[in-house]
Protein backbone atom coordinates (compact mmCIF):
# COMPACT_ATOMS: atom_id res chain seq x y z
CA UNK A 1 0.00 0.00 0.00
CA UNK A 2 1.07 3.26 -1.05
CA UNK A 3 1.71 5.81 2.07
CA UNK A 4 0.32 8.79 -0.04
CA UNK A 5 -1.74 8.50 -2.96
CA UNK A 6 0.09 9.34 -6.07
CA UNK A 7 -2.30 11.00 -8.16
CA UNK A 8 -6.30 11.35 -8.28
CA UNK A 9 -8.14 7.99 -8.48
CA UNK A 10 -4.73 5.61 -7.56
CA UNK A 11 -5.46 3.13 -4.93
CA UNK A 12 -5.97 3.55 -1.59
CA UNK A 13 -3.02 4.33 0.86
CA UNK A 14 -2.48 4.64 4.39
CA UNK A 15 -3.09 8.61 3.81
CA UNK A 16 -6.36 8.44 2.08
CA UNK A 17 -7.91 5.46 4.62
CA UNK A 18 -6.84 7.53 7.60
CA UNK A 19 -7.81 10.68 5.91
CA UNK A 20 -11.53 9.02 5.68
CA UNK A 21 -11.67 7.84 9.06
CA UNK A 22 -10.61 10.96 10.65
CA UNK A 23 -13.06 12.86 8.43
CA UNK A 24 -16.07 11.81 10.10
CA UNK A 25 -14.50 13.50 13.53
CA UNK A 26 -13.84 16.60 11.62
CA UNK A 27 -10.37 16.06 11.86
CA UNK A 28 -7.55 15.79 9.29
CA UNK A 29 -4.26 14.19 8.89
CA UNK A 30 -1.15 15.63 7.62
CA UNK A 31 2.03 13.57 6.46
CA UNK A 32 5.02 13.89 8.46
CA UNK A 33 6.84 10.46 7.92
CA UNK A 34 6.35 7.81 5.86
CA UNK A 35 8.31 5.19 4.37
CA UNK A 36 8.41 3.16 0.47
CA UNK A 37 5.82 1.21 -0.65
CA UNK A 38 7.62 -2.47 -0.57
CA UNK A 39 8.76 -1.59 3.49
CA UNK A 40 6.68 -2.00 6.13
CA UNK A 41 6.64 -0.82 9.62
CA UNK A 42 5.60 2.82 11.36
CA UNK A 43 4.17 5.72 9.71
CA UNK A 44 3.89 8.67 11.37
CA UNK A 45 1.19 11.40 10.48
CA UNK A 46 -0.40 15.25 12.91
CA UNK A 47 -4.10 16.02 13.35
CA UNK A 48 -3.03 19.81 12.61
CA UNK A 49 -0.81 21.48 10.10
CA UNK A 50 1.60 23.31 13.07
CA UNK A 51 1.66 20.14 14.90
CA UNK A 52 2.96 18.80 11.32
CA UNK A 53 5.53 21.12 11.17
CA UNK A 54 7.36 21.22 14.31
CA UNK A 55 7.66 17.64 13.70
CA UNK A 56 8.82 18.08 10.50
CA UNK A 57 11.61 20.46 11.93
CA UNK A 58 13.10 17.54 14.00
CA UNK A 59 13.01 15.33 11.30
CA UNK A 60 15.05 18.01 9.04
CA UNK A 61 17.21 18.34 12.25
CA UNK A 62 17.66 14.00 12.07
CA UNK A 63 17.11 14.51 15.44
CA UNK A 64 14.20 11.26 15.79
CA UNK A 65 15.37 7.75 16.33
CA UNK A 66 14.69 5.60 13.31
CA UNK A 67 15.27 2.06 13.62
CA UNK A 68 14.80 -0.82 11.17
CA UNK A 69 15.10 -4.25 10.88
CA UNK A 70 16.36 -5.87 7.47
CA UNK A 71 17.16 -9.12 6.11
CA UNK A 72 19.81 -9.06 4.19
CA UNK A 73 22.20 -12.01 1.98
CA UNK A 74 25.13 -12.91 3.26
CA UNK A 75 27.14 -13.05 6.96
CA UNK A 76 28.62 -9.38 7.64
CA UNK A 77 32.39 -9.87 7.86
CA UNK A 78 32.08 -6.01 10.64
CA UNK A 79 28.92 -7.04 12.68
CA UNK A 80 28.56 -3.59 13.96
CA UNK A 81 29.31 -0.12 12.08
CA UNK A 82 28.49 2.83 10.56
CA UNK A 83 27.67 3.31 6.64
CA UNK A 84 29.07 6.90 4.75
CA UNK A 85 28.20 7.02 0.98
CA UNK A 86 27.01 9.59 -1.37
CA UNK A 87 24.13 9.39 -3.83
CA UNK A 88 23.00 11.39 -6.77
CA UNK A 89 19.29 11.08 -7.57
CA UNK A 90 19.00 10.02 -10.87
CA UNK A 91 15.04 9.82 -11.96
CA UNK A 92 13.74 7.64 -9.23
CA UNK A 93 17.08 6.00 -8.19
CA UNK A 94 19.35 6.69 -6.13
CA UNK A 95 22.90 6.13 -7.70
CA UNK A 96 26.05 6.46 -5.64
CA UNK A 97 28.78 8.69 -6.47
CA UNK A 98 31.68 10.50 -4.26
CA UNK A 99 31.76 13.45 -2.19
CA UNK A 100 33.58 15.09 -4.96
CA UNK A 101 29.96 15.06 -7.03
CA UNK A 102 28.44 18.86 -7.03
CA UNK A 103 24.89 16.87 -6.72
CA UNK A 104 25.60 14.29 -4.29
CA UNK A 105 24.18 14.09 -1.10
CA UNK A 106 25.40 12.67 2.12
CA UNK A 107 23.82 9.36 3.41
CA UNK A 108 24.97 7.99 6.81
CA UNK A 109 23.50 5.00 8.85
CA UNK A 110 24.52 3.02 11.68
CA UNK A 111 23.77 -0.71 11.62
CA UNK A 112 24.43 -3.91 14.25
CA UNK A 113 23.91 -7.32 13.32
CA UNK A 114 21.18 -8.83 15.33
CA UNK A 115 21.22 -12.71 14.06
CA UNK A 116 23.09 -14.45 11.52
CA UNK A 117 20.90 -16.94 9.72
CA UNK A 118 21.60 -19.20 7.17
CA UNK A 119 23.14 -17.16 3.97
CA UNK A 120 21.33 -14.10 5.10
CA UNK A 121 21.67 -11.88 8.23
CA UNK A 122 18.91 -9.95 10.22
CA UNK A 123 20.51 -6.37 11.08
CA UNK A 124 18.94 -3.55 12.89
CA UNK A 125 19.78 -0.22 11.31
CA UNK A 126 19.25 3.33 12.53
CA UNK A 127 19.52 6.39 10.33
CA UNK A 128 21.14 9.52 10.57
CA UNK A 129 20.19 10.99 7.75
CA UNK A 130 16.94 9.97 5.92
CA UNK A 131 17.36 9.42 1.79
CA UNK A 132 15.14 8.35 -0.28
CA UNK A 133 15.75 4.15 -0.77
CA UNK A 134 18.65 5.05 1.21
CA UNK A 135 19.13 1.46 3.45
CA UNK A 136 18.77 -0.36 0.51
CA UNK A 137 21.43 1.75 -1.47
CA UNK A 138 23.78 1.65 1.54
CA UNK A 139 23.13 -2.12 2.32
CA UNK A 140 23.46 -3.19 -1.40
CA UNK A 141 26.54 -1.08 -2.23
CA UNK A 142 28.72 -2.99 0.76
CA UNK A 143 27.42 -6.41 -0.81
CA UNK A 144 24.66 -6.98 1.49
CA UNK A 145 21.55 -5.82 -0.64
CA UNK A 146 18.23 -6.77 1.45
CA UNK A 147 16.27 -9.67 0.22
CA UNK A 148 13.22 -9.37 -2.21
CA UNK A 149 14.67 -6.00 -3.42
CA UNK A 150 14.38 -5.99 -6.87
CA UNK A 151 15.42 -2.40 -7.72
CA UNK A 152 19.03 -2.12 -6.09
CA UNK A 153 19.65 -6.09 -6.96
CA UNK A 154 19.43 -7.84 -9.63
CA UNK A 155 19.30 -11.07 -8.15
CA UNK A 156 16.03 -9.56 -5.92
CA UNK A 157 14.09 -11.01 -9.06
CA UNK A 158 14.91 -14.62 -8.04
CA UNK A 159 13.85 -14.55 -4.29
CA UNK A 160 10.59 -16.60 -3.77
CA UNK A 161 10.16 -16.27 -0.38
CA UNK A 162 8.82 -12.90 0.27
CA UNK A 163 7.68 -11.14 -2.27
CA UNK A 164 8.74 -7.35 -1.12
CA UNK A 165 11.68 -5.88 0.08
CA UNK A 166 12.72 -7.72 3.65
CA UNK A 167 12.86 -3.92 5.25
CA UNK A 168 10.49 -3.29 8.29
CA UNK A 169 10.33 0.05 10.15
CA UNK A 170 10.58 -1.03 13.63
CA UNK A 171 10.98 1.62 16.23
CA UNK A 172 10.33 5.59 16.27
CA UNK A 173 11.39 7.93 19.03
CA UNK A 174 10.62 11.69 18.79
CA UNK A 175 9.29 14.53 20.63
CA UNK A 176 6.23 15.39 21.09
CA UNK A 177 5.21 18.69 19.24
CA UNK A 178 2.87 19.81 22.12
CA UNK A 179 3.71 18.37 25.56
CA UNK A 180 7.32 18.02 24.83
CA UNK A 181 7.74 14.32 26.08
CA UNK A 182 9.48 11.45 23.88
CA UNK A 183 7.18 9.19 22.49
CA UNK A 184 8.57 5.86 21.67
CA UNK A 185 6.84 3.33 19.46
CA UNK A 186 7.38 0.17 18.52
CA UNK A 187 5.93 -2.10 15.67
CA UNK A 188 6.69 -6.18 15.26
CA UNK A 189 7.32 -7.74 11.81
CA UNK A 190 3.90 -8.54 10.04
CA UNK A 191 3.61 -12.17 8.63
CA UNK A 192 5.42 -12.09 5.68
CA UNK A 193 8.56 -10.94 6.98
CA UNK A 194 8.30 -13.44 9.72
CA UNK A 195 7.51 -16.41 7.41
CA UNK A 196 11.09 -15.40 5.96
CA UNK A 197 12.62 -15.68 9.26
CA UNK A 198 11.47 -19.32 9.70
CA UNK A 199 12.16 -19.77 6.05
CA UNK A 200 15.61 -18.79 6.62
CA UNK A 201 16.22 -21.33 9.55
CA UNK A 202 16.71 -20.72 13.00
CA UNK A 203 19.52 -17.93 14.02
CA UNK A 204 23.35 -19.68 14.20
CA UNK A 205 24.89 -16.72 16.13
CA UNK A 206 23.49 -14.14 18.04
CA UNK A 207 24.84 -11.35 19.16
CA UNK A 208 22.07 -9.22 21.06
CA UNK A 209 24.39 -6.50 21.32
CA UNK A 210 22.74 -3.02 21.48
CA UNK A 211 22.67 -0.70 18.49
CA UNK A 212 25.18 1.98 18.99
CA UNK A 213 23.83 5.61 19.20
Amino acid sequence: MLAVPKDEGDLPSALSLLSAELEARRQRAFVVHRIDRDTSGILLFAKTWPDREALVAQFIQHTPVREYLAVVGGHLRVEEGTLVHYFRQDGTFQRVTTARDPNASRAELRYAVEHRLKGASVVRVSLVTGLQNQIRVQLSAIGHPILGDRKYNPDGKLERRITRVALHAAHLEFMHPRTREIVSIDCEPPPDFQALLQALGQPVHSPQRPLPR
